[in-house]
């Protein structure tokens, strides 16, 4: 039997080139729950030379297709979620990426951070056409990080200068879901399926998401594409980082660790309040392409650099004015959640905030009071079903372009102060979280790592990935 070779084409095509039966089958991308898959079709050709027409033919069309990557850098995380990465990505994503004649440098990364430095210091980005990650939430943020960290540099920015203008990475970060919750894929795709992920890569889909920054006393702390947890959230993480010979179950355990514990923690919340048809989290205006409200913000970056400019002056006099834009809320919180995005996952569906945007450039701010254990439960129960989790008396939420927090105790701000507990979370030997109710600070949960400080400052940059 002759060899058979097959080229793509949006939906999608494969054309056998050689064979006993010339003709041409066609992939027809179904959708079930959001999973795409291909269902084939054969249309016949009366001859050889039909079937090399269409060949060529198509092969002209595909090359028109410039969204369409030819040349991907691919890093797989094999620890991530179930430790499946390295066996998904080579028996279901690398078959369509050599079907759609997609070439590929394959990287399976051996310890943490092996990508960012890969990127920073090795990677010749500029040979690519975009960089695929085999993993969870966890390894998206660190090539986010290691992107955006590179282009700041090249570009001249000073990323500890809050009030600056981020340049956004130009270079297309694809996710191949394989971790614990994967809610980035989740809310990108509305599945966390990497055959769908695939092939929203193969067909050069492209959707821009939010990226917030995180100071701490003028300094840079991290960028956070999805959860900024205080709190319940910061506590849960912190404990379960004794626990990742567990793999995802840590959370489970931990999880319910902190609900019955019951910390809550005392501090002062001040937000800028998002403008327009932006403020309202409640709207149940799901994010659902196209977004008419996330176009309007991505239009603003294709603006010269003189209308920029001149956008960014009128917002500082907005927020300087004595118009009591900065609005203040201080109380005793069992959860501060900031959400850029829905942070749905297959466990919730409608994730933290349901009808938060990937692309608006504004975050949803989730304050939650003080309340009894049966009420706190009933709120988390709700993110499972279709009940409204903000319909509780003690739950309020905000849409915001800003917002800082200030725990009512000071927070550790000298340099080896906060080497020593980097120091510590980073080698898994931070104590358990408070014991009691009405302790001093929790620690922030930001994408999945852990933020020491208390006191922040989280800035919308409205930086897009």
């Amino acid at each position: 039997m002759p060899t058979v070779s097959f080229c793509y084409i949006n939906p999608v095509f494969r054309i056998p080139l050689f064979g006993k039966i010339k003709g041409l089958d066609f992939f027809q991308s179904l959708t079930k729950h959001h999973r795409w898959r291909c269902k084939a079709l054969m249309f016949h050709c009366k001859d050889k030379s039909q079937c090399q027409q269409w060949v060529q033919t198509i092969n002209d069309q595909l090359s028109l297709l410039c969204s369409r990557p030819k040349r991907l850098l691919v890093y797989i995380n094999p620890y991530s979620g179930k430790r499946l990465g390295k066996r998904i990505y080579e028996q279901r994503v690398a078959p369509l990426f050599a079907q759609a004649s997609i070439s590929t440098d394959v990287i399976v990364t051996k310890h943490a951070n092996h990508a960012r430095d890969h990127l920073e210091t090795e990677a010749d980005v500029e040979q690519y056409d975009g960089v695929v990650c085999v993993g969870g939430d966890g390894m998206f943020s660190e090539i986010i990080h290691s992107l955006l960290y590179r282009t700041q540099r090249v570009s001249g920015v000073d990323h500890h200068q809050y009030d600056q203008d981020l340049v956004p990475c130009d270079l297309r970060v694809g996710i191949i879901p394989a971790g614990s919750t994967d809610c980035i894929c989740y809310a990108t795709t509305g599945t966390n399926d990497p055959v769908t992920s695939a092939l929203h890569i193969v067909l050069g889909d492209s959707q821009p998401i939010d990226v917030s920054s995180v100071h701490h006393n003028n300094t840079f702390l991290r960028y956070s594409t999805s959860l900024l947890g205080y709190g319940f959230y910061g506590d849960m993480l912190m404990d379960s980082e004794r626990k990742r010979w567990m793999g995802p179950a840590r959370y489970d355990l931990s999880g319910v660790k902190m609900f019955l514990n019951h910390h809550y923690y005392k501090g002062t919340v001040s937000f800028l309040p998002a403008e327009g048809n932006l403020e309202f989290p409640k709207d149940k205006m799901g994010c659902r392409s196209p977004c008419h409200i996330c176009k309007t913000s991505v239009n603003r970056l294709s603006l010269s650099g003189d209308q920029v400019c001149e956008m960014a002056k009128e917002k500082s006099d907005r927020e300087m004015s004595d118009d009591g834009a900065w609005h203040v809320i201080r109380g005793t919180f069992l959860a501060i959640n900031a959400v850029c995005i829905s942070c749905a996952c297959p466990r919730s569906p409608g994730g933290l905030s349901p009808s938060a945007h990937l692309a608006d450039g504004t975050m949803d701010l989730i304050l939650v009071h003080r309340a009894s254990r049966l009420d706190f439960l009933r709120h988390l129960i709700r993110h499972t079903n279709k009940d409204d989790q903000f319909n509780l008396s003690f739950v309020e939420v905000h849409r915001v372009r800003q917002f800082r927090f200030a725990p009512e105790q000071s927070d550790v701000t000298s340099e080896a102060e906060l080497s020593e507990c980097s120091r510590k979370i980073g080698t898994a030997q931070v104590g358990s979280a408070p014991t009691g109710p009405g302790t001093s600070h929790s620690s922030w949960s930001c994408d999945g790592e852990i933020l020491p400080q208390a006191a922040i400052q989280l800035i919308h940059t409205q930086l897009k990935c």
